[in-house]
């Protein structure tokens, strides 16, 4: 840009600012609102005034009558003026009330520009600011995923040679102190190949990633038996019964069959590792609205962290069994992939623990949105 042009908008600039009443101003709306009816008050207040004066008899008056007719006349005066300045002043603001209900309707993840139509001089700055710092933040933390999703991929191969090196030393007699250090090998070696697993999911997930593109219309009973029936041996092996309680009918949703199989085995793995003493895991779908809820009847999640759990890389100071802490993360980006909504019920209200995950029902996934998921709420 040329010099001079750059000189010329910030010679405007100086100029906007030290303006009085600049175009577009909040000072400036306020000023030709409240000017027109204030002149006219102030008009009406003398012409009463001057009839008091003028045009009545003042030997038919008592001064303590005038006295009272005129502190009338003031009072209705005042509480006129009043709701003047309080219709103005509302006016005004209408643009900073309706900028405050946007951002309160944000959640931690939307980082989208601010959108207010009509905002004053004074606003407009601050939103372009605003705008701004959320875009390098998106930039920021978008690069952060892609990090992880290529550092995750990177690994994969490695762990998985190591995997296989580790279970070929296990096919074979080895000394006991050899056997015990192979086997940790491979443990350490599933936990991180499965760390990797997730992580590069939660890259998946991520909304720029645009996982809507692959929604497919799927029936929510259908879909949960098939993908439940992969967990029956290894929840009888852990003695534990897995229930399915699901209407005879149909139903519909949209989503990705993909990321839906990842999300209920995460809750059903959730509730093998996590619910200590449990004989029973019960997954249930409903239909109005369309729900999906995995209930067991453990040892529940503490009030203290049932806030908690739904963060990455959380685990409780009560958990004994290894995990990564991404389980219920995952399962809560995939619900705001889908624009469902998800709930957590445990101790007191219940006995175990239910992790319920509510669906819009049968919609075209790529209209879904961060609006819709806020009339959901409501």
């Amino acid at each position: 840009m040329p010099v001079q042009s750059l000189q010329a908008i910030k010679a405007k600039s100086v100029k906007t600012r030290f303006s009085i009443l600049p175009a577009g101003s909040l000072a400036r709306h306020l000023v030709l609102r409240l000017l027109p009816p204030i002149i006219l008050l102030v008009v009406l207040d003398l012409v009463v005034t001057w009839g008091i004066t003028h045009k009545i008899e003042m030997s038919d008056w008592q001064l303590e009558d005038i006295f009272w007719l005129m502190a009338l006349g003031q009072m209705i005066f005042i509480c006129l003026f009043a709701w003047v300045v309080v219709q103005g002043v509302r006016s005004g603001m209408k643009a900073v009330t309706e900028l405050a209900e946007e951002i309160s309707l944000r959640s931690a993840d939307d980082l989208a520009p601010v959108q207010i139509q009509g905002l004053p001089l004074e606003l407009d700055l601050l939103v372009r600011h605003t705008n701004a710092l959320l875009a390098r933040m998106n930039d920021t933390f978008a690069a952060q995923r892609r990090f992880v999703g290529h550092a995750a991929h990177q690994l994969r191969t490695p762990l998985a040679g190591l995997k296989l090196e580790s279970e070929l030393m296990l096919a074979k007699d080895l000394p006991a102190d050899v056997r015990i250090r192979a086997e940790r090998i491979k443990t350490v070696s599933d936990r991180m190949i499965r760390l990797g697993q997730q992580l590069l999911l939660l890259a998946r997930v991520d909304p720029d990633a645009r996982p809507q593109d692959n929604f497919v219309r799927l029936d929510l009973c259908e879909w949960v038996r098939m993908s439940a029936a992969e967990w029956l041996t290894r929840a009888r092996d852990l003695k534990i019964d897995l229930e399915l309680d699901a209407p005879d009918d149909a139903v519909w949703i949209d989503g990705d069959p993909i990321l839906l199989d990842q999300m209920l085995g995460n809750l059903i793995d959730n509730a093998l590792l996590y619910a200590h003493h449990a004989s029973l895991i019960k997954i249930q779908i409903t239909s109005t609205p369309p729900a999906l809820s995995v209930e067991d009847n453990g040892c529940g999640v503490s009030p203290q962290e049932q806030g908690r759990v739904f963060e990455a890389f959380y685990r409780s100071s009560q958990a004994t069994a290894g995990g990564s802490g991404l389980g219920l993360a995952i399962v809560r980006e995939i619900a705001r992939a889908h624009g469902a909504w998800w709930n957590l019920l445990s101790v007191p209200q219940i006995s175990g623990t239910r992790m319920t995950v509510v669906f819009p029902g049968p919609r075209i996934g790529t209209q879904l949105n961060r609006m819709d998921r806020i009339s959901q709420l409501r």
